[in-house]
C-alpha cells in the first residue's frame, strides 16, 4: 500500500514539531561550571570561532570608527536597539543593570522569532524566563513598599544581577540542591542562551574559505550548541537539536536582519555587537562565578 505524499509531509512535520518540544523542555537543564576548562578563569568561554585571522580582523574592526546601526523598516528586531540596551546595561562598578539586560533579551527573541517557527517556538521559553524575573521583581517591590527608610537606597533589590543575587541569597530563596523559582536560576538559564547567541553570531561573522565559500547558519548553530549547550543535554535531545539546524534559514536573512546585503558590510556591525555581548556576558558570569551560582540544579 502506498502512503500518500501529503500524509507523509505532514507526518514528518509533526515529528520535528515533537522533537523540537523535547529539546525545549530539556532547556531546564543547568551547565556545571567544571564541564570544560578556560585556563582556569572566571571569564567565560566564547572564544569557539576565534583564530588568529579573525583576531587580526577583530582588532581591525576595533580601532576602526564603529559602524552605526540602521533602522531596519519593515522588520520588528533592530540590531541598533538591541546594541542600546546592552550597553545601557552595563553599570560603571562593572554590574548589570536588570532593566536594560531584560529589554535586550526582549530585542534577542524578535531575533530568533524572525528565523522561522521552529527556532521561534523556542524563543518562548525565553520569553518565560523574562517574565519570571520581571514577576519576582514585582513581587518584591510589593512586599517591600513603604518599609525602607527615607535614608536608604533608591534601587531596589532586582535593580542589578548583582543585588539581586545578594538579596536573594540573603533571602534564602536560592536552592543548591534543588531546582528554585530564584532570579539567579533564571539568570543563569538566559546566561547559557547568550552563550549560545553569541558563538553563532560570531560565526556568522567569520569571512570565507580558500574557496570563497562561507558555512551555513545551520552548521554554525550546531557549532555553537556543542560548545554552550549539547555537554549538558543527553543523547536523544542533542539528536533532536539535528531538526533545528536544518531548519534554519540562508545566510541572506541573517544579512537581511542587520539591514546589509553583503557579507563585507555585515562583518563590522557583527563584531561590535559580537564585543558587546560578550561584555555584558563575562560580567554576568562573574558574579555568578564570585557566588557560586555556576553549579546550581
Amino acid at each position: 500500500m502506498t502512503i500518500p505524499r501529503g500524509r507523509m509531509l505532514i507526518g514528518s512535520l509533526w515529528l520535528v514539531a515533537i522533537l523540537a518540544l523535547l529539546l525545549l523542555i530539556s532547556s531546564s537543564w543547568l551547565p556545571q561550571d567544571g564541564a570544560r576548562d578556560c585556563q582556569n578563569s572566571w571569564h567565560p568561554c566564547l572564544t569557539f570561532y576565534q583564530t588568529v585571522e579573525e583576531e587580526r580582523q577583530v582588532e581591525e574592526a576595533e580601532s576602526s570608527p564603529k559602524p552605526h546601526p540602521q533602522d531596519c523598516p519593515g522588520q520588528s528586531f533592530q540590531v541598533w536597539r538591541l546594541l542600546l540596551y546592552l550597553k545601557a546595561s552595563q553599570a560603571a562598578n562593572q554590574d548589570v543593570l536588570l532593566d536594560p539586560y531584560l529589554q535586550s533579551w526582549e530585542e534577542l527573541i524578535r531575533f530568533m522569532e524572525s528565523l522561522g517557527a521552529v527556532v521561534g517556538f523556542f524563543s518562548q521559553k525565553v520569553k518565560d524566563k523574562v517574565a519570571v524575573i520581571q514577576e519576582l521583581s514585582l513581587k518584591h517591590a510589593r512586599e517591600n513598599s513603604g518599609r525602607s527608610s527615607p535614608d536608604a537606597p533608591q534601587h531596589g533589590a532586582y535593580y542589578s544581577i548583582g543585588s539581586m543575587v545578594e538579596a536573594e541569597l540573603k533571602a534564602g530563596v536560592v536552592s543548591f540542591s534543588h531546582p528554585s523559582q530564584s532570579g539567579c536560576r533564571t539568570v543563569l538559564r538566559l546566561h547559557r542562551s547568550l552563550q549560545w547567541l553569541t558563538l553563532l553570531l560570531r560565526g556568522l561573522a567569520e569571512g570565507a574559505n580558500e574557496k570563497g565559500e562561507y558555512r551555513t547558519p545551520g552548521e554554525l548553530c550546531r557549532q555553537a550548541y556543542q560548545v554552550a549547550l549539547a555537554p549538558y543535554h543527553p543523547w536523544w535531545v542533542r539528536q533532536a537539536a539535528e531538526l533545528v539546524f536544518v531548519s534554519l534559514p540562508e545566510r541572506a536573512l541573517f544579512l537581511q536582519l542587520v539591514c546589509v546585503q553583503r557579507q563585507e558590510e555585515a562583518t563590522p556591525i557583527l563584531h561590535t555587537l559580537i564585543h558587546t555581548l560578550e561584555e555584558t556576558y563575562a560580567r554576568t558570569h562573574h558574579i555568578l562565578h564570585t557566588h557560586r551560582l555556576l553549579e546550581l540544579p
